[in-house]
C-alpha cells in the first residue's frame, strides 16, 4: 500500500486536508443557490465518499510493498476494529447533519464556533491521549490560538444583521451535539488502525488506513438511509425529488464528497507519521480556509458594521500562528 514516512510530506498532506475540508461546502452553497435542498445534495455527497473509499482501498491500498493489501487486511481484521471504523462514519454523519441543522436554525454566528470549536478541542485532546505523539507544549498552545481565532470569528459573525424567527435554542443544542460527535469520530477510526502502520508490519486484527477508510464510507452511507431520510421527511421532500435533479446539481454533490474524502484520506495516511492529534488539529484548521472563502469570495461580511475588520484580522492571525505551532509540534 502507499504510505508516507517523511514528516514534511505528512504535514503537507495535512494542509491538503485543510484545503479540502475548508472548501467542500462551497459545492453545497452553489447547489443551495439553485434551490437544491441539503438532504438531496447529501445523497450524492454520501455516495461519493463511499465509492472513493472503495476506490482507494482497491488502488493505493492494494499496490506496493508496504504493509498488506486491502483484501488480505479485510480477511484478517478483527470484529472490533471493523465496527470502530464503521462507527466513526456513523458518528461523523450524525455530526455533519446536526451541524447543518444548527447553522440553519441559529446561524453561523452561534453554530459554527460552538460545533467546530468543540470538535477541535475534543478531537485533538482525545487523539493525543490515545496516541501521545508530538510536542505537547507546541500542540496545545497552537490549539489554544485556534480556539481564540474561532472566538473572534463568532464575535465577528455576531455583528452581522440577524434574520428573525430562527430557533436559537434548538440550534445551540444541535451545535453542541454536532461538536461532541465530530470530536469523537476521529479517535474511533484511529483506534481501528494498526499503530505505526507506516513503519511496522500491520498488527494482527488491525486495519490499514485504506481498509479503515472504506469501512468509514460504508458506515456513513448506511447511516444516511436513516438520518438523511428523517431530514427529507422533516423538510417535506420525497425521493422522487432527488431523481428530478439536473446533472449539474448531482455533480455538485459528488464533487463535494470527493473533495472531502480526498482530504480525509490524506489526513489518515499522514497521521501515522505526525500522530492523530496533530493530523486532526491541522485538518480542522479548515475553519481558516472556510473563513477566507466566506470573507473574500462570498463576501459574507459586506453588511457588517465598522470595526468588524479588526476582529477578522485577529481571527486570521490566531489561525495562522496556531496552525504554525501545531505544524512545528511534529517530532
Amino acid at each position: 500500500m502507499f504510505v508516507v514516512t517523511n514528516a514534511g510530506v505528512a504535514t503537507l498532506f495535512c494542509l491538503v486536508t485543510m484545503l479540502g475540508w475548508g472548501s467542500w461546502a462551497n459545492t453545497q452553497k452553489l447547489a443551495g443557490k439553485d434551490k437544491w435542498a441539503f438532504p438531496l445534495y447529501y445523497w450524492d455527497y454520501s455516495l461519493a465518499v463511499f465509492v472513493l473509499g472503495i476506490v482507494f482501498a482497491a488502488t493505493l491500498g492494494s499496490f506496493g510493498s508496504a504493509g498488506m493489501g486491502a483484501a488480505e487486511n479485510f480477511r484478517q481484521a478483527g470484529r472490533e476494529q471493523i465496527l470502530r471504523a464503521m462507527w466513526s462514519g456513523v458518528l461523523f454523519n450524525m455530526s455533519n447533519i446536526s451541524l447543518v441543522f444548527a447553522i440553519d436554525a441559529a446561524g453561523m454566528a452561534v453554530a459554527f464556533p460552538i460545533g467546530v470549536g468543540l470538535a477541535l478541542v475534543i478531537g485533538t485532546v482525545a487523539s493525543y491521549v490515545q496516541t501521545p505523539k508530538g510536542d505537547p507544549a507546541l500542540l496545545f498552545t497552537g490549539l489554544a490560538l485556534v480556539v481564540f481565532a474561532i472566538g473572534m470569528s463568532a464575535i465577528a459573525y455576531s455583528k452581522l444583521p440577524r434574520k428573525p424567527g430562527r430557533g436559537w435554542t434548538k440550534g445551540v443544542a444541535a451545535a453542541i451535539v454536532a461538536g461532541c460527535l465530530m470530536g469523537f469520530f476521529y479517535p474511533q477510526i484511529s483506534a481501528s488502525m494498526s499503530p505505526s502502520f507506516h513503519l511496522a508490519p500491520i498488527q494482527a486484527g488491525y486495519l490499514t488506513p485504506y481498509a479503515a477508510l472504506a469501512l468509514f464510507g460504508a458506515g456513513l452511507l448506511a447511516s444516511s438511509f436513516v438520518l438523511n431520510t428523517v431530514f427529507m421527511r422533516a423538510g417535506g421532500l420525497k425521493f422522487g425529488d432527488y431523481f428530478r435533479g439536473t446533472a449539474r446539481l448531482h455533480s455538485l454533490g459528488l464533487l463535494g464528497g470527493i473533495i472531502w474524502m480526498v482530504a480525509f484520506s490524506a489526513n489518515v495516511v499522514a497521521s501515522g507519521v505526525v500522530g492523530p492529534a496533530i493530523a486532526y488539529a491541522l485538518g480542522q484548521g479548515a475553519t481558516l480556509v472556510a473563513a477566507i472563502w466566506g470573507v473574500v469570495i462570498w463576501r459574507e461580511f459586506r453588511a457588517a458594521p465598522r470595526g468588524t475588520g479588526r476582529l477578522l484580522v485577529l481571527m486570521f492571525a490566531g489561525y495562522g500562528c496556531g496552525l504554525a505551532l501545531i505544524a512545528m509540534a511534529t517530532r
